[in-house]
């Protein structure tokens, strides 16, 4: 089977890719082992007082809500003064999965070093920051939302052409559970790279489902790239080498794929060493 992976962008007629569109999204170069970041030292001691007085409500409400429970812990930043966002910036600095999302509003999602606690940016249409705040949880809720409001419950199945073997019965298999679908449900995979399909046949599951306005990459399981669907809770799923190949070729039905999201584990980790640094943060004020 030729390789045949989603695009980060949507692409056919009436659909304008740019190759830098999502250069914003920085994906660390190697896999490194958890270390605290580094602030500025030369702070001065109102600005290293606020980034702590921040931190300390983050930590604070992160306690006091479940990892994947409603009401998820949001600080607004706007408002903030540049240097103690700045500080801010240097004290959590930049994790494992970046996402974009395009529609309904455009949204730059970058998770920290702690997992679970994500950097999200709205901006407007003409590309100034809206809104910027740092959100905890297992994944921001925007992620899901746009993908569900820009899917629907049914796609038009394309055309049979010459080639084509399995993917009827993937479609209709994969229609079906989207339907009946229920939030919070374990993922129904199907794997590509397991199956006998065709080019054809890929290019036919592709033309059906399309691609939705979310795109996650992920560094957490290897090279992973995610991208939503037209169809409600389905996902690409593709994993990397190194060399930029693709490995493993899946669609998933689900919430927001596993892939993308910060373990009960790791949060619980997260808030311990945000607990550590802003510890060590304040003992520079004192």
């Amino acid at each position: 089977m030729r390789e045949f992976p989603i695009p980060v962008v949507a692409f056919g007629p009436g659909s304008h890719p740019e190759a830098d569109e999502a250069e914003f999204l920085p994906m660390p170069r190697d896999m490194e082992a958890f270390s605290m970041p580094s602030y500025n030292l030369e702070a001065d001691p109102q600005t290293l007082a606020a980034a702590c007085g921040l931190i300390e409500r983050l930590c604070d409400a992160m306690l006091h809500v479940p990892l994947h429970g409603p009401g998820r812990p949001r600080i607004e930043l706007m408002e903030l003064a540049p240097q103690v966002v700045e500080l801010v910036n240097q004290s959590l600095g930049h994790g494992e999965v970046s996402i974009l999302v395009r529609e309904p509003v455009t949204l730059r999602i970058q998770e920290t070093v702690f997992a679970g606690i994500w950097r999200v940016q709205e901006l407007s249409p003409q590309g100034i920051l809206q809104r910027d705040a740092i959100v905890a949880g297992a994944i921001p809720y925007a992620v899901q939302q746009s993908a569900e409001l820009a899917a629907s419950n049914g796609v038009k199945a394309p055309p049979l052409r010459d080639g084509i073997m399995n993917a009827p019965a993937i479609l209709n298999e994969l229609l079906d559970k989207s339907r009946s679908h229920q939030a919070g449900q374990s993922a129904h995979v199907v794997n590509f790279s397991l199956l006998p399909v065709s080019p054809e046949d890929m290019e036919y599951l592709f033309e059906a489902f399309g691609v939705g306005p979310v795109t996650i990459l992920s560094r957490g399981y290897g090279n992973c790239r995610i991208t939503s669907t037209r169809l409600a809770h389905v996902w690409w799923v593709q994993y990397f080498n190194s060399m930029d190949q693709i490995i493993l070729n899946t669609i998933e039905v689900v919430d927001v794929p596993e892939a993308a999201q910060a373990a009960a584990e790791d949060y619980a980790d997260s808030m311990e060493r945000l607990g550590e640094w802003l510890a060590a943060m304040k003992a520079e004020t004192v």
